[in-house]
């Protein structure tokens, strides 16, 4: 009697649920990184500042190599939020892209430093703002950190330590993306280690508490 029951309770409450739609997914996604970018870019402007030679900067090819790299990772950042959102989700593929794309960056830094005159290494990797570069990207990530958890919570994940590293990722690249408005250092060296650093703390700092603040 207990069994029939349960299944008849069951039954009942599948039989009232209706499917999520594709697009609510990508609406919540993109409402809730979106006002988090929004809160970031704010606070780089009134924090940091927009960096002084923008205009200058944007007909060289270090700043859009930086944008480029900035931008794919807040791309492949957000997608893997998208996918890890969904039950037993995963982002193997999303983590595969970032990796590629992590390798790319540090041979083009590697050639950099090759071909540069003896004594300038040390300032290819250091350049003026080794000592806030990385601490400010995490600054810059926290707010959209919040926002991907607010996403996520709205969504299925079950894989809580992997959706909270997703969604520290995400946040990093996207913090990192914020960043490079304000930041002139655009040698591949640089980029490579302390912008990279700058996107794989927060997704440290989310797999820690995606487990706690992820729970259903």
């Amino acid at each position: 009697m207990t069994a029939s029951r349960s299944e008849d309770l069951i039954a009942r409450l599948t039989g009232e649920l209706k499917p999520v739609s594709r697009m609510a997914v990508l609406k919540r996604v993109g409402v809730g990184l979106g006002i988090s970018l929004v809160v970031s870019a704010v606070l780089m402007y009134f924090w940091l500042g927009m960096r002084p030679d923008m205009m200058t900067a944007k007909g060289t090819m270090p700043f859009w190599s930086k944008l480029i790299y900035t931008l794919a990772l807040a791309v492949v950042g957000t997608w893997a939020i998208k996918r890890i959102g969904h039950p037993l989700g995963s982002i193997r593929v999303n983590l595969a892209i970032m990796g590629m794309l992590i390798v790319v960056i540090s041979m083009l830094g590697f050639v950099q430093l090759a071909m540069a005159p003896l004594g300038a290494q040390y300032y290819l990797l250091t350049g003026e703002s080794v000592t806030v570069c990385t601490f400010n990207i995490v600054m810059l990530s926290l707010p959209l950190l919040v926002g991907a958890f607010w996403v996520l919570h709205g969504l299925a994940p079950t894989r809580l330590t992997i959706a909270g590293a997703a969604a520290g990722l995400a946040a990093g690249a996207i913090g990192s993306l914020v960043y490079s408005f304000h930041c002139t250092e655009s040698t591949m060296p640089f980029v490579a280690i302390w912008y990279t650093l700058g996107v794989l703390i927060p997704g440290l700092i989310g797999a820690i508490t995606g487990r706690f603040v992820l729970r259903w």
